[in-house]
């Protein structure tokens, strides 16, 4: 059987009566956090751009907390909002995805199609497993191609989910989303951009211009994997499709939400940080080595991201993001704050970043990393190695509560978004 028909059997063969107690509440779970997110970004830099396009969007898909307009611009707006402060959720494998961007095309077509939270629930189950499992057959960063071709994948399966296609349309709009638009990886590397967030959302905008042209009748290749110049042959000839062949329904359960708003890799160094910034003089500090695994190396310790110039690459600065902490004894949205802070660049100066090959070898089932500072003659050393969120170290429901109220100041819609299955989409953002 071709991948791509093995993909469509597991879509359609999904049901809300067949999922998981935990399943289910682990998307209500992401709902809220990609929500609080969204609602927190609503002003920021990227977001006030695309605002200023809405007008040439006339239409009825609901953007998030904002306003209306054609499907594919609302899902652009929706996940670059979930996107942009790099606080969404997070799965670490041979690729890594942020797999809560697949919200913001499912809410604009729920919102088109008057669809159900128990509709957006399946659909976001379905997207998770999709997602997950592309995630664990190859590595595309290290081909030099993003993880957002995958999450397109997923939101392709999640909206063909959500709109009850038959396998014929789910491949059709996996087809049309995926061959046109294979991302390259050059939005991550170096001084980062606006695009960061963006990829993502061109993504979003995508899956569904795909998902309304299978709809309607608009027809693609039949194999958009495994065809001879297929994505498999042409980008990752090592995919393994026996991963995505035992897709069940759990994907979500194995994935993470982020505690602190920084790239998923300096998780840890925050929690290390912070159990040092009381014990040390900032004023006193002769070095700082840090002791990681490769991944968080070489995306988040570079050579640009010593002397970050903007949000978007200071979310992905190991050095950056563990020189606030200890200052500020907090990382918060408003760290960022601190780009041009001289004291945050005279502590950057004193850092190291080392690849501790033993903890390469526990990644990504392990997260660690060692701060090991040296000040006033002594040695502060602090570990951690698996992160608050972590599936193995879950964040409570109390606790996404917190962060979804620490972001927004609403606490009011918390209620509707716990028991959000028979309620409109419409009326949940």
């Amino acid at each position: 059987m071709k991948i791509e028909e093995s993909i469509a059997n597991y879509i359609s063969s999904v049901k809300y009566e067949d999922l998981d107690d935990k399943v289910k509440h682990e998307v209500k779970r992401r709902f809220i956090d990609a929500l609080g997110v969204a609602y927190s970004s609503l002003n920021s830099e990227p977001a006030n751009k695309i605002k200023k396009m809405i007008g040439l969007y006339p239409g009825n898909s609901k953007i998030i907390g904002f306003d209306k307009a054609s499907p594919d611009f609302s899902a652009f707006m929706n996940s670059l909002v979930i996107r942009y402060m790099d606080f969404n959720d997070t799965y670490l494998s041979l690729e890594p995805l942020h797999p809560s961007d697949m919200f913001g095309p499912l809410i604009s077509l729920s919102s088109l199609f008057n669809k159900t939270g128990r509709d957006l629930i399946t659909a976001a189950a379905v997207g998770y497993e999709i997602g997950t499992r592309l995630c664990d057959s190859t590595s595309l960063r290290k081909k030099g191609y993003d993880h957002v071709n995958f999450t397109e994948i997923a939101m392709a399966a999640a909206l063909s989910k959500l709109m009850d296609f038959d396998n014929d349309k789910i491949i059709n709009t996996i087809s049309i989303s995926l061959i046109p638009h294979v991302a390259l990886r050059q939005t991550r590397v170096g001084d980062l951009s606006m695009w960061k967030a963006g990829a993502a959302a061109n993504s979003a905008r995508n899956s569904v211009f795909a998902t309304l042209s299978s709809l309607y009748g608009f027809t693609s290749a039949n194999e958009p994997i495994s065809g001879k110049l297929g994505f498999k042959n042409i980008v990752a000839p090592d995919m393994d499709f026996s991963k995505i062949d035992k897709a069940t329904t759990d994907g979500i359960l194995r994935t993470y939400i982020k505690k602190y708003p920084v790239e998923y890799h300096a998780q840890a160094a925050v929690t290390a940080a912070l159990k040092l910034a009381n014990e040390i003089d900032i004023h006193a500090i002769d070095e700082i080595n840090v002791y990681t695994y490769e991944a968080a190396v070489s995306i988040l310790a570079d050579e640009e991201k010593w002397d970050p110039q903007n949000k978007e690459t200071a979310d992905h600065s190991l050095p950056f993001i563990i020189a606030s902490t200890i200052l500020n004894k907090d990382f918060w949205v408003n760290s960022y704050n601190d780009i041009k802070n001289s004291t945050v660049s005279g502590i950057m100066k004193k850092i190291k970043v080392i690849e501790d090959r033993e903890y390469t070898k526990q990644y990504p089932e392990k997260l660690p990393i060692k701060i090991s500072i040296k000040s006033n003659n002594n040695t502060y050393e602090s570990e951690v190695t698996i992160p608050k969120g972590h599936y193995l170290n879950p964040m409570t429901d109390r606790e996404v509560e917190t962060k979804f109220v620490r972001l927004t100041g609403m606490t009011d819609v918390l209620k509707n978004l716990w028991s959000m299955e028979d309620m409109e989409v419409n009326n949940l953002v």
